[in-house]
């Protein structure tokens, strides 16, 4: 399975909306739902699926699902 598909049913499963389909071009006001509270979940689900772990550093420089897309392939092919 695509990464970003993989990332997909992370974000259908988070938001309780499996009609969610995410590009690279996707940030939070794009996504019904997606707060503060959310996003906290969105990571611990992010980093216990693909058993990584963000630093507060990085979370803060990702603008849209392509920089967590790439952030994600950095750390499971490093």
């Amino acid at each position: 399975m695509e990464l970003q598909d993989k990332l997909n049913e992370i974000f259908c499963v988070v938001f309780d909306d499996d009609d969610i389909k995410i590009t690279p071009e996707v940030t939070a006001n794009d996504v019904d739902g997606w707060d503060s509270l959310s996003h906290v979940n969105l990571i611990v689900a992010i980093e216990s699926n693909f058993n990584i772990r963000f630093s507060q550093k990085e979370l803060l420089t990702f603008k849209n699902v392509g920089d967590l897309l790439n952030s994600i392939r950095s750390k499971i092919t490093a």
